[in-house]
């Protein structure tokens, strides 16, 4: 006799079998929405570009159409599973913070770019997925994405019930904390949906008070422009100076929002290896950063997020972590750069020195240079420099 199932019981062993495939390749949850239920957010985006909370990131305003709902990237969408991808740290996240002679890295950054590690899961677990429904539903299609196309992905995890937008926008998780990586698989088959998590942050606002430069105009709204997050990896142009003593020695991102809040008691460290902080990132010498060239720089990055920003960016980020340092032995290495052929790191070099040497030797620097330059705005960091206190 032929055992038949009911479309429940076909839905509960579907989802038992993803589970477990997920689990198998590392993923710490797993929830399922219908792209029916899913709101469209497009009035929240045109609030957000509107407020110009997007800073120069005009990539958001170019996708908008197409980021604020499922069926709007993929018209043939039906479901989509959310997985979860733990990242914690071993220690304390902060701990470089009080280091300056330091930089310090977000914890997602100090190891392999998570985009590579976590693609090449979500396509294995998706092949898996038609593989299992190919007798019953041989037209299943599935679309994989992280975090590189004009997909919200927090939204949707949280209408799958992975977590909630806290009041620091970003996702909690009751289960496994904040410090875990979101993969989104969309599919035309159709799956039992998880129902929405509920908002758990109450009266807190511990995530609010810890950003050093106030990025959070109120709960649940983040100004882009103010985030050391982007101000050290999407901002192409200079720090504004309002936030460079603010960023004290973080060189690429900013943790603390996210360390800050309680519901990490049940956060997890990385079980995979690939995600573990490697050791040379932990910590790095400001003096050792400094000194890289070009070749250097993309030999010590290579395989990391931080390549992306280029050496140019990479090196602006250090020379403001410098001037923060306070430690004046640093002085030689800064100047090499106050020649260097980027304007964007020819000015932070200025502003880093101006912190660092006297004002006697800032203005015996200053003289045979100054009229020999031509971009503005190292010209305006010039002029800043020699008429502001230096030590």
């Amino acid at each position: 006799m032929t055992e038949t199932s009911g479309p429940a019981e076909k839905q509960a062993k579907l989802r038992t079998f993803l589970e477990k495939e997920a689990k198998a390749l590392g993923f710490s949850d797993l929830r399922i929405c219908r792209t029916d239920n899913v709101r469209d957010h497009e009035d929240t985006l045109l609030s957000f570009t509107a407020n110009g909370y997007h800073g120069s990131m005009e990539w958001i305003k170019e996708t908008l159409a197409r980021r604020s709902h499922p069926n709007k990237l993929w018209d043939g969408a039906r479901s989509v599973i959310m997985l979860g991808f733990n990242y914690g740290p071993e220690g304390d996240p902060l701990a470089t913070l009080h280091k300056t002679d330091c930089a310090s890295i977000s914890v997602y950054a100090r190891h392999r770019d998570y985009h590579d590690v976590l693609k090449g899961r979500l396509k294995q677990l998706a092949a898996k997925l038609l593989a299992r429904v190919r007798e019953s539903q041989p037209d299943g299609e599935i679309k994989v994405f992280v975090d590189t196309a004009p997909v919200m992905e927090k939204m949707l995890a949280a209408t799958a019930g992975l977590g909630w937008q806290g009041k620091h926008t970003n996702l909690v998780s009751r289960d496994i904390g904040s410090w875990f990586f979101l993969g989104a698989i969309f599919t035309s088959l159709d799956l039992a949906p998880d129902a929405p998590e509920v908002d758990h942050c109450g009266s807190c606002r511990a995530c609010l008070d810890a950003c050093p430069t106030k990025a959070f105009p109120e709960p649940y709204k983040i100004d882009a422009r103010r985030c050391i997050s982007y101000l050290t990896i999407e901002n192409k142009g200079p720090i504004p100076h309002e936030f460079r003593s603010a960023m004290g020695n973080r060189i690429y991102g900013c943790d603390d929002c996210l360390a800050a809040c309680p519901w990490n008691k049940f956060a997890q460290v990385a079980s995979e290896a690939k995600l573990k902080a490697r050791t040379d990132l932990n910590e790095p010498s400001l003096h050792d950063l400094l000194a890289l060239d070009d070749t250097e720089f993309r030999k010590l990055f290579s395989g990391s997020p931080i390549k992306r920003i280029g050496r140019n960016r990479f090196l602006r980020n250090v020379l403001i972590a410098t001037g923060n340092s306070n430690n004046p032995a640093l002085g030689p290495i800064v100047r090499r750069h106050v020649s260097d052929p980027e304007p964007i790191v020819r000015g932070a070099a200025i502003w880093a020195l101006g912190r660092l040497i006297s004002k006697e030797a800032f203005e015996s620097l200053a003289s045979p240079l100054v009229p020999c330059e031509t971009d503005p705005y190292v010209q305006e960091e010039w002029h800043r420099a020699m008429a502001e206190e230096t030590t």
